[in-house]
């Protein structure tokens, strides 16, 4: 679920050679197509020239493809309420049809990103289990899932802050990141920690990493990570501040994007004092069924 640190890692797969990191790529048929925000790279999205290759090489440019159609495909598949057919249904029916023609834009979009970049390990960090439970279908056990989770009370602690996007063009439909109350981010971190652990039983590579084991000893965490990831070299140390982050394409996600230069890790616990004690309850009486099985 997002707000679990995830950017960072995602950031550091990035920098290792044979792959490349695209950002929140769930995002990229609003936010990229029809409003234009900012890649990483600080251009606006129709001005960046590795996102034009990349349309090029996909769909023979992006006006060759109808972004307002692509988005209401995604809502007829790329939903938590058909979580249950996309998990257990048949590869058959209306929901399947749907799921192909969806998934094959994915295909599509990943494979020129490959292209492009002369990568061989495309790093989507959308965070919509839906998203990847479709994929599911499409690529097996091709896709690698990395779920990284984060105390339920830290998560609904940052859903709760106000944050401008940086990357937000002026007539953004969402110029802020998204706020849940506390109810709703207990709901969603016990629903999208669930279905990851579905997939993962139904056989999808899935490798676990927890926020406070990765900041407590990011270089080992950093490592399996790698490892599971594909990566056959030595991974980069990533305690204190030794690892430089290059400028990326990666779309949407957390400001930490647009950081370029020397990055530490260290540890996020300001919840623990600013979190009110109505709220603390409240997520933990939620999550109190599922949190103990993450060490939580």
């Amino acid at each position: 679920m997002g707000r679990s640190g995830s950017t960072l890692i995602e950031r550091l797969l990035g920098e290792l050679p044979g792959f490349c990191s695209v950002g929140e790529a769930v995002h990229l048929w609003r936010r990229g197509l029809l409003e234009n925000e900012r890649c990483g790279c600080g251009q606006p999205f129709a001005d960046c020239g590795f996102w034009s290759d990349v349309g090029k090489e996909a769909f023979g440019g992006w006006d060759r493809l109808d972004a307002r159609g692509v988005l209401r495909l995604k809502g007829g598949v790329d939903r938590t309420r058909f979580l249950p057919v996309l998990l257990n249904g048949s590869g058959g029916g209306v929901l399947a049809a749907r799921n192909e023609r969806y998934t094959d834009l994915y295909h599509r979009l990943y494979s020129a990103v490959s292209l492009v970049s002369g990568a061989h390990v495309v790093v989507d960090a959308s965070k919509h289990a839906s998203l990847a439970a479709c994929l599911r279908w499409r690529f097996g056990a091709r896709m690698r899932l990395l779920h990284v989770v984060r105390d339920p009370r830290a998560v609904a602690h940052s859903w709760g802050k106000r944050v401008r996007r940086p990357d937000a063009s002026p007539d953004s439909s969402e110029p802020e990141m998204a706020r849940y109350s506390a109810g709703r981010a207990a709901v969603q971190w016990v629903t999208q920690n669930a279905t990851l652990d579905a997939l993962a039983r139904r056989g999808t590579p899935t490798l676990r990493v927890r926020y406070e084991d990765f900041v407590a000893d990011p270089v080992a965490e950093f490592a399996r990570v790698a490892e599971f990831s594909g990566y056959t070299g030595q991974p980069p140390a990533v305690g204190g501040r030794a690892v430089p982050l290059a400028r990326t394409h990666a779309l949407s996600g957390n400001p930490m994007r647009f950081t370029e230069g020397p990055v530490g890790v260290r540890p996020d616990h300001g919840w623990r004092d600013s979190l009110a004690p109505w709220r603390r309850g409240l997520v933990s009486a939620v999550t109190a069924p599922t949190r103990g099985r993450y060490g939580y």
